[in-house]
C-alpha cells in the first residue's frame, strides 16, 4: 500500500479493504497464543494503526497476513513484558507455522468448521468440561464439581478431550488437503 499523494482518495479504501479482508485472521490468531477476547479486539486494532502508519505494499494475501501476524505477535509480546507475563516461544513458533499452512484461503472458518465437527464429536461430559475451561475459564476445580468427578480426574478428561481433538483436526485437515490437492 505505497501511498503517493495522488493516491490519498485511495488510501481509505486500500485501508478499509485491507482490514476487511484480514482483521478476523488476526484476531483468531492473538486468541490462539492465548490473548482473551479484550486483549485480541485491543491488539488487533494496534495491529492495524500500527502498519497503517507508515507505507506498505501489500504484495499478496498470504504475505500480507504473515506481515500482520509478526506486527500483532510483537504487539503481545510488548504487552506481555509490561505484564511481566512469558510467552512460551515454542508454542508460538508452532502456532505461527500452523496458522500460517490453514490460513492460505481463508481466515481460519474451514479450521473453525473442522473444530466444531471434531468438538461435537467428543462425549458430551467432554465438551462441557473442554467448554468451561477455555470458553468460560473456569478452574479445574469448578469443572471437577460441575461434571462430578475429582479434580484430577477433570485434568485427565481434558487432557483426553484435548488430545482427541487435535488427532481429530489434524486427521480432517490433512484429508482436506488431500482432496484440495487431487482437485488441482
Amino acid at each position: 500500500m505505497s501511498e503517493q499523494p495522488t493516491d490519498l482518495p485511495n488510501a481509505g479504501d486500500q485501508a478499509t479493504r485491507l482490514i476487511q479482508t484480514h482483521q478476523t485472521g488476526v484476531w483468531r490468531y492473538l486468541r490462539s497464543l492465548g490473548c482473551n477476547d479484550h486483549e485480541a479486539e485491543d491488539l488487533t486494532q494496534e495491529t492495524f494503526l500500527r502498519v497503517l502508519q507508515k507505507p506498505f505494499d501489500d504484495f499478496d494475501r498470504a504475505a500480507t497476513a504473515a506481515y500482520l501476524r509478526r506486527v500483532a505477535h510483537n504487539l503481545l509480546i510488548d504487552l506481555r513484558r509490561r505484564h511481566k507475563r512469558l510467552i512460551v516461544t515454542d508454542d508460538v513458533e508452532k502456532i505461527d507455522a500452523f496458522w500460517q499452512q490453514v490460513t492460505v484461503a481463508d481466515q481460519g472458518e474451514d479450521v473453525i468448521a473442522v473444530l466444531q465437527e471434531c468438538l461435537a464429536s467428543l462425549s458430551n461430559r467432554a465438551q462441557t468440561a473442554l467448554r468451561m475451561r477455555f470458553e468460560k475459564r473456569k478452574s479445574r476445580q469448578e469443572i471437577a464439581d460441575a461434571i462430578g468427578v475429582g479434580e484430577h480426574g477433570a485434568k485427565n478428561l481434558m487432557q483426553r478431550a484435548k488430545s482427541q481433538l487435535r488427532e481429530c483436526i489434524e486427521r480432517k485437515l490433512r484429508l482436506e488437503d488431500h482432496l484440495s490437492t487431487r482437485k488441482s
